[in-house]
């Protein structure tokens, strides 16, 4: 499968949750990890996220301009049944190119001015960005079930963590970077750990490549 170069970036509470039962915006990380979340960013040619982490979330999917004037990322958003809402705050706010991805093939889906949608599995996707969108980075920001689907794809290439020491958030219901439990991948995933950075503020981040 020719597919970009794929990155996944969150931040984990120390029993490994991405956020709570709630899917409320996932906030518990020190202001350092903003900073980190950016830079990680600017490596990317492209943002994937699910419709569910973008609406939890309330992303933008955006580099300050002042930070980065000279591009901003693409942004694309996934989702399997099309139900993107036209007032959410993506589609009012400046920045890089949005592509809207539909998985299902029988959902019923109306565009949105100023996008583009494709009517695509990921894995298509993943070629359309390579090929045609000249996407060489790809930084998925979530949520678990997306990474789920890249990782069963064998399509992730490097993990950020930013593991924060100092929370606990519990429950079989609130998520992991690969979603809920459930089915066991097709295969081991083997990955090294390159960075390994302890902060002063109770948490840690680390990155693995394959």
């Amino acid at each position: 499968m020719e597919r970009p170069y794929i990155l996944i970036n969150f931040a984990i509470s120390a029993d490994g949750k991405i956020g709570t039962s709630s899917k409320g915006p996932s906030r518990f990380t020190a202001p350092a990890d903003l900073e980190r979340l950016l830079s990680i960013r600017e490596r990317a040619d492209a943002i994937l996220v699910g419709r569910g982490t973008l609406e939890a979330d309330e992303m933008s999917m955006t580099i300050p301009p002042e930070r980065y004037p000279e591009k901003q990322p693409l942004r694309f958003v996934i989702s399997r049944s099309g139900k993107f809402d036209p007032s959410h705050k993506v589609f009012h706010t400046a920045g890089g190119a949005i592509h809207l991805v539909v998985t299902e093939a029988s959902a019923q889906v109306e565009g949105i001015k100023g996008t583009t949608l494709h009517r695509c599995s990921l894995e298509e996707f993943l070629s359309v960005a390579k090929n045609e969108l000249g996407v060489t980075n790809l930084l998925c920001e979530g949520g678990g079930s997306l990474v789920k689907d890249l990782f069963a794809l064998d399509a992730v290439d490097e993990i950020n963590l930013t593991i924060a020491g100092h929370s606990l958030i519990g429950g079989k219901a609130a998520p992991t970077i690969t979603g809920l439990p459930g089915d066991f991948l097709p295969a081991s995933r083997a990955f090294q750990i390159s960075h390994f950075e302890p902060t002063a503020d109770g948490e840690l981040f680390a990155t693995w490549t394959r």
